[in-house]
This record gives C-alpha cells, structure tokens and sequence, in this order.
C-alpha cells in the first residue's frame, strides 16, 4: 500500500514551486494550515470517507468551508487534489512544504529540553552556536524536563545530542553491564 509520504510528496513540491514563484511562501503556509485543520476535523474525515459522495462533492464542502480565507489559485490546488482523491493528505502536503520552505530559507526549529529553565541569554547563546554549527537559522524551542537532572538534549531536525546527565547515567550503566 502507498503511503501518505508518497501520495504529498508531489502537491507539497508543486505548491511550493508555487508559492515561491509567487513570492507568497507564507499565504500559502498558512492556508495549507487551514486546510490541513478543516480536514483533520472528525466531520470532515467522516465526509471525505464517505463512499456515496462523489470528488466534486468533497471538494464543493471543503471549499465551502474556507470561506474567503483562502485565494483562487489555492481553491483550484485543493479541487486538483479532490479530482485526484487526495483531499486526506493535505496534513501531510502542509508538513512537506513546510520542510521544502524551511530548507529554502535555511532555517531549523530546534528542540532543547533542559533539565532548568534557561534564562533569554543562555538561549541566545545556545541559538546563536547551534546556528553556526549547522550553517542554519536556527529556531529554539526550550522544554523544561527534571528528570534530566541536568544539562540539555539537542532535537534539530534528524540530529539529537544528549548532554544530558541522564543519559550520561544510562552510558554508564549499559558500560557497566557490558
């Protein structure tokens, strides 16, 4: 069976060939947003499941839904997407665009998880070297977690550094057992 990865790949890559072509990278951000939203909704689901209904339908109700929120080259993507059946992988469509913009832009969202708060310095500090080590813009995201008892665990994109005390710990303890 496909996966939804596959069926997005192509809409994502279009709609961001797009948007960038039309200097509206985040109109279309943020209607993909919207979009992924409305059918995430329970009753959307059910309709776009819904095998009595016909793709002209489905794609008459989501269009309906976002009212003016959203432009005529947008409504003509969404009524390709109908056409083809693919209305479902919109969630996915608006998580790959998001990648394909991020890389254009060079930009990361960076995931530390800190055992304490960080104060605004420490995390400029910390944005400011991760943005040179990765040749990236990068985003920080502080989460607060104790039971690392101390230090930081690094999350960017598929890289994770555990400076953790925790996971120091956990070495030691799997050297030991060895």
């Amino acid at each position: 069976m496909i996966n939804n990865q596959t069926l997005a790949r192509p809409y994502a890559k279009a709609a961001f060939e797009y948007a960038s072509a039309a200097n509206s990278n985040d109109a279309w951000s943020g209607m993909l947003s919207l979009a992924a939203a409305v059918v995430e909704a329970p009753e959307v689901a059910e309709l776009l499941r819904n095998p009595r209904l016909t793709r002209e339908s489905k794609v008459e109700a989501v269009l309906r839904l976002f009212a003016d929120d959203v432009d005529d080259a947008f409504r003509n993507f969404i009524a390709n997407m109908g056409e083809h059946d693919r209305l479902f992988v919109l969630p996915t469509v608006r998580e790959l665009f998001e990648a394909f913009k991020a890389e254009a832009e060079k930009t990361l969202d960076v995931e530390l998880e800190t055992a304490f708060e960080l104060s605004a310095e420490q995390l400029e500090t910390l944005a400011a070297a991760l943005s040179k080590r990765l040749d990236r813009s990068v985003n920080p995201r502080q989460v607060v977690n104790p039971a690392l008892i101390g230090g930081l665990v690094i999350r960017a994109g598929d890289v994770v550094v555990d400076g953790s005390v925790r996971g120091k710990l956990s070495q030691l303890a799997e050297s030991l057992k060895s």
